[in-house]
């Protein structure tokens, strides 16, 4: 017990250190409006899922069957798939875990009680203190605010989840080395956006324990794709996102097609948030219902390791 405080207390003095980052892209997402059934969920090859305890594969089916979560984010599941993509990027019992990013929560609110009592769940959000703008202070000021309010509403199937700040100019994100798996989800974009994206890759890097492992979901353009115009758009190439992380010192270990969406053309006015879950910038029902039947985005699921040697 005294080693989690001990712990605690030096992940927080080390991320109070920090600054931050422009306002994230658009909206916060709402919940998505009806859609067309999504298409099975690609196989994934043995070889690239690790083996997950069967105490614990029931338990995630628990988390994921659980009253703290609303039908709206139940719904998801059919499109993000989170059992099998938390699967692949190996998330066991026991780990320490950071989130990176973790906006509204719809991941947090599977990770935190999956963790809870066997494990630690990190969260790393940005500190609204080290924005660039007043609208950026504001944005994640409540964005920050919304989030804790969330863990607070959930604390007993969520047990202690620490939200640490970090500058997104200078991220730190934990002491060098204390983390047994860093995930982020559909954030790169923003982190190109703002044109600290090798920063936060470092920042994984650095965090993460030898042999650790770094899970990346993200909006995937295609290939060949000038990676500021498409991020504009809130998709980053694959090929960039790979040599992100191994410009940092990674080394790619599996990638999976577990969040592809062959429909999702990529060519949408506004962008990303188009599709849902936002639905935005539809000025009439059919439209909306049009992409709301296309369903979540075309995303990559990246499986990266940090060298044990």
């Amino acid at each position: 017990m005294l080693k989690r405080l001990a712990l605690s207390a030096a992940l927080i003095a080390a991320l109070s250190a920090c600054q931050k980052q422009e306002s994230p892209a658009p909206a916060a997402e709402p919940a998505p409006a009806p859609a067309a059934e999504a298409a099975p969920a690609p196989a994934m090859a043995a070889a690239e899922v690790p083996a997950m305890d069967a105490a614990f594969s029931a338990r995630l089916d628990e988390v994921l069957a659980g009253e703290h979560r609303s039908a709206e984010n139940k719904a998801r599941d059919a499109w993000r798939h989170p059992k099998e993509t938390l699967a692949f990027f190996g998330l066991a019992p026991g780990m320490t875990v950071l989130e990176v990013n973790p906006g509204a929560g719809w991941y947090t609110e599977i990770l935190a009680p999956a963790l809870n009592g066997n494990g630690a769940l990190i969260t790393a959000v940005v500190d609204p203190a080290k924005t660039g703008s007043d609208r950026a202070r504001e944005y994640n000021e409540k964005a920050n605010a919304d989030f804790r309010a969330m863990l607070g509403a959930n604390i007993d199937v969520f047990g202690p989840v620490q939200v640490a700040e970090y500058d997104p100019a200078a991220p730190v994100l934990g002491l060098p080395g204390s983390i047994d798996l860093v995930v982020t989800f559909r954030n790169t974009h923003g982190w190109v956006r703002a044109g600290n994206a090798e920063a936060m890759y470092r920042a994984f890097f650095d965090v993460l324990k030898p042999g650790g492992v770094l899970g990346v979901e993200q909006h995937r353009a295609p290939p060949g794709g000038d990676p500021a115009e498409w991020a504009a758009k809130g998709y980053v190439p694959q090929e960039h996102v790979i040599a992100l992380a191994t410009a940092a010192g990674f080394v790619l270990e599996a990638e999976s097609e577990i969040n592809a969406n062959p429909a999702d053309t990529k060519d949408h006015p506004g962008g990303v948030w188009n599709l849902p879950p936002n639905l935005s910038g539809h000025d009439n029902e059919e439209a909306k219902a049009k992409f709301a039947a296309i369903g979540e985005s075309d995303r990559m699921t990246l499986r990266f390791r940090k060298p044990a040697g």
